[in-house]
């Protein structure tokens, strides 16, 4: 019995000495660290303290931009469009660039409308032009100016810019091979644009006002081809 006594005793004295052990050495630690983990304790709270902030504010800055869009529409709609375009063109300066980009081809669209396509076309551009857009948005941008320049004759460069948009991965491809067979039909080059003009009608998935208008531009064209 006493063995065994003696046993626990021992066990007893050792978890003793290895909690002293352990308490001194954090001690130890502490004296010689502490400062350092308050410090890296304190530089994760104001983190995680700064991204929700932010987070914050980026939520407050688009409702903002949202409401003073709203607005400017309504002033828009409601006939007094010298301030409307006046709210429109203060937050394409300072929005975000979602609606930059939508305040932007509101002022564009406003232009054609006043029949001022010269400055609807350069607004188009710039929104193209603006690598802080998505690119799907900017090409958006530059079939719109391409449909005002073929509108005022203004072909040059448009078979360059165009041409990467009719590929078969660009949701504008559709729009894109339209202008290309019209830029072709001005420059005469009739054969060129029925390519194109079939590629728009094999395509299942062009919309039914594009797939109809090519259809009836290529009948035309066959039909001239044989008389």
């Amino acid at each position: 019995m006493s063995n065994t006594r003696d046993d626990a005793a021992t066990d007893l004295l050792i978890r003793e000495v290895d909690d002293d052990l352990r308490q001194e050495n954090l001690h130890k630690l502490w004296k010689k660290y502490g400062a350092l983990m308050v410090g890296g304790a304190v530089a994760v709270v104001l983190s995680v303290a700064g991204v929700q902030g932010w987070q914050v504010y980026q939520r407050n800055q688009a409702q903002l931009a949202s409401q003073r869009f709203a607005a400017a529409i309504l002033q828009v709609d409601k006939g007094d469009k010298v301030k409307g375009a006046d709210s429109l063109q203060a937050l394409a300066a300072e929005g975000n660039s979602g609606y930059r980009l939508l305040a932007e081809m509101k002022m564009a669209q406003m232009k054609v409308e006043s029949g001022d396509l010269a400055a609807a076309i350069a607004l188009y551009e710039k929104v193209a032009g603006d690598s802080g857009i998505d690119g799907v948005y900017r090409d958006l941008a530059s079939l719109k100016a391409a449909y005002l320049k073929l509108n005022v004759g203004q072909v040059d460069g448009l078979e360059a810019r165009m041409t990467p948009l009719a590929v078969e991965a660009s949701p504008w491809r559709h729009s894109a091979r339209e202008v290309l067979a019209l830029v072709a039909l001005k420059a005469g080059d009739n054969a060129k644009a029925q390519d194109w003009l079939r590629k728009v009608t094999d395509d299942v998935a062009a919309p039914t006002a594009i797939r109809g208008r090519a259809a009836e531009l290529l009948a035309a064209l066959d039909n001239g081809a044989k008389g």
